[in-house]
């Protein structure tokens, strides 16, 4: 028989302004095994943490419970506390009387009553719990940082300045991301590329980082410190190691109709390109969807003008295998597509453009050399419309997105300013649902645009737009002012909601990561790590995790970097001792378990059993490798036969757990 300790905290008010927390502590002292109970206003605190030490030792307890908050919040620090007492941390039990219990009831009584079922749960398994030791294993020296954007990068090189190895994979051909595509930076108006550029070349010039450009993510194996990746990169058709990034090969290739992603197709560019002059690496890229070598086998000129003769065009794509300690994802965004929102003419109208698609309009890098023309006739627009919230906050709106794209307010506001800077002969209307500006000097910045430049913004919406005899005809209201409006406007730029990269989902099930509804990572606690992905050793940075702005990408590009130094600065990880553990005598080799497996830890032997009439038999049975195992249960629910169970958390103490909330 367990002689079990059982401590009731009151969170404060947390619990106990809805839990009679002494009433807890008397009923559950009651229960068999029970020798000892009590009740404590903060058990986490070093005073409550001294009260468990001392109670172990002064009635010699063999199995802890503590009612308290989630095991999320403080199960490693409960574990310590009573190893230090000399009991087995794996002895320990935690009911959860704060998120499942008071803070979801309102009725004393009834919370009360249910504290008390959740405990007697906990004693029950604390009965059956036995002592666990937890295995080691190596922690791979490398980490891999899955996109190249400012997330990326700035993560790579904080990870890199530690003196560990880094590995970006970019599926674009340069490193960069949005940032590239920038002209301005909100809120000090400063150039992106002066910003960007100095860091995309220390990244390709530091010694421990090893840029995979053009190349995707193929498969992950693996656990935390070790990890197994497949790295595609994709076929360019260009020798790397050859090809000096000199341009003449873009210059002469006669085919010049394929659409330029850069510039969001706002202008062509040849089959074989550079994506922007300060490209990372600066390697030329043949598209194969419009190379006439690739395909009729007729043209040849990229190749016969490559003094370098970097130009192949039987290259394949290649697979590389390498290992890592620990994965940062940093996949970015995409704007959202605006085509469903008929109503302010997007593909009616090419002066119709995106925010993004202004930007490259503004820039001088961009299709029209930093001269704002519209797209339509290449004349100089004198009325702008801009539109916010294009695909945000749609509640009820299947077309758009319901959470607010956090960054659309401000590039607004920058766009605004620097058409009134540079074309003071603009008019510029904003129509908005509420300005949101919670940075630092972003609401300074806001007020220059309105009382500085002059921008009309109105607090109302656009609801439709039609292009008629060379104009785009708006139709909007004015809420404060209680009317309706007509503009007639030569351009409407929609501030388009932000989404995750499209690759975000399908990484996610190769990561075995958490992801919420709208296909943003999840992290493991919003507030005490909002850089961990509930998934060990995987770590997220920038607008993969939610919207973020340039400041906080790179202030959470560095944060993860940090952990990760933390993770690879261990020779050893402690392993999870709660693994899944198969009985040779059920098991009937069916494969179940194997197939559900996310980590690949499961594989197959064949055993001699002992048969009738004293016959030896060969049975092919599970195997678990206890290293690589996680413990996420997911095989003790696929076994048909029952013969697999979960260390820690095994068939009969869920079982007992059940019995004691029945009874």
């Amino acid at each position: 028989m367990q002689r079990i300790g059982v401590f009731v905290c009151w969170c404060g008010s947390n619990i106990a302004a809805t839990v009679d927390v002494e009433k807890v502590a008397q009923v559950l002292a009651k229960e068999p095994g029970v020798v000892f109970s009590t009740d404590y206003q903060y058990m986490c605190s070093e005073a409550g943490q001294n009260l468990i030490i001392d109670a172990i030792k002064e009635h010699g307890l063999t199995g802890v419970v503590i009612c308290s908050c989630s095991p999320r919040m403080h199960e490693a620090t409960f574990r310590k506390t009573v190893q230090k007492a000399g009991l087995n941390p794996y002895m320990l039990e935690i009911a959860n009387i704060r998120e499942q219990c008071s803070w979801i009831h309102k009725d004393k009584e009834q919370a009360t009553e249910k504290a008390v079922i959740l405990g007697r749960a906990a004693i029950a398994k604390v009965h059956l719990n036995a002592p666990l030791t937890a295995g080691q294993s190596p922690v791979t020296k490398r980490a891999l940082v899955i996109g190249g954007g400012i997330a990326g990068i700035q993560t790579a090189l904080d990870i890199a300045d530690a003196g560990f190895a880094v590995d970006i994979v970019e599926k674009k051909p340069t490193i960069g991301g949005k940032m590239t595509q920038i002209d301005k930076t909100f809120p000090t108006l400063d150039c992106a590329a002066c910003i960007l550029t100095p860091k995309m070349v220390d990244a390709a010039q530091n010694e421990n980082i090893d840029i995979f450009a053009y190349a995707e993510v193929e498969k992950v194996q693996g656990f935390v410190g070790n990890f197994t990746v497949t790295i595609r990169k994709k076929a360019r058709y260009v020798n790397p190691d050859l090809c000096t990034g000199c341009g003449l090969c873009t210059e002469k290739c006669p085919q010049k109709k394929a659409p330029n992603e850069f510039n969001l197709g706002l202008d062509n560019r040849r089959a074989i390109y550079i994506p922007f002059a300060q490209a990372v690496p600066k390697i030329a890229t043949i598209d194969a969807d419009y190379c006439t070598m690739l395909k009729t086998g007729k043209c040849g000129v990229c190749s016969k003008v490559c003094t370098a003769g970097a130009i192949d065009y039987k290259q394949q794509d290649e697979l590389v295998t390498r290992e890592y300690g620990a994965i940062v994802v940093a996949t970015g965004f995409e704007p959202i597509n605006v085509e469903p929102y008929g109503e302010f003419a997007y593909k009616q109208s090419p002066d119709v453009v995106t925010s993004l698609e202004f930007e490259r309009l503004m820039n001088a890098a961009g299709p029209t050399g930093g001269t704002l023309l519209r797209p339509s006739d290449k004349t100089h627009p004198h009325t702008l419309v801009f539109v916010q919230c294009v695909g945000s906050r749609c509640d009820g709106d299947t077309r758009g997105k319901s959470y607010c794209s956090k960054i659309c307010c401000m590039y607004t506001a920058k766009h605004a300013m620097l058409c009134r800077e540079k074309y003071p002969d603009t008019e510029v209307y904003v129509f908005y649902i509420d300005v949101r500006t919670p940075g630092k000097n972003f609401d300074e910045f806001y007020r220059r645009a309105v009382e500085e430049y002059g921008v009309h913004y109105i607090k109302g919406m656009v609801g439709k737009v039609v292009p008629e005899n060379g104009k785009l005809k708006v139709q909007a209201s004015d809420l404060l002012e209680n009317r309706q409006l007509h503009i007639d406007a030569d351009m409407v730029v929609l501030a388009a909601a932000i989404e995750p990269d499209k690759s975000a989902r399908p990484l996610a099930t190769m990561l075995t990561a958490s992801m919420d509804t709208n296909d943003f990572f999840t992290e493991a606690h919003p507030k005490l790590r909002p850089v961990e992905s509930p998934t060990a050793g995987i770590f997220l940075s920038g607008a993969c995790q939610g919207p973020k702005d340039i400041p906080e990408t790179v202030a959470q590009a560095s944060a993860a970097a940090a952990k990760v130094i933390g993770l690879l600065a261990k020779d050893h990880m402690t392993c999870n001792p709660c693994v899944a553990r198969p009985d040779e005598l059920m098991c009937n080799g069916c494969s179940a378990c194997e197939k559900v497996c996310p980590y690949g830890a499961i594989h197959y032997e064949d055993k001699e059993f002992r048969g009738p009439n004293r016959t030896m038999l060969l049975r092919r049975v599970a195997q678990v490798n206890p290293a690589v195992c996680q413990g996420c249960g997911a095989c003790t629910v696929a076994c048909p036969s029952g013969a697999m169970d979960l260390l820690g958390f095994s068939n009969q103490q869920i079982m007992a757990e059940v019995d004691a909330i029945c009874k």
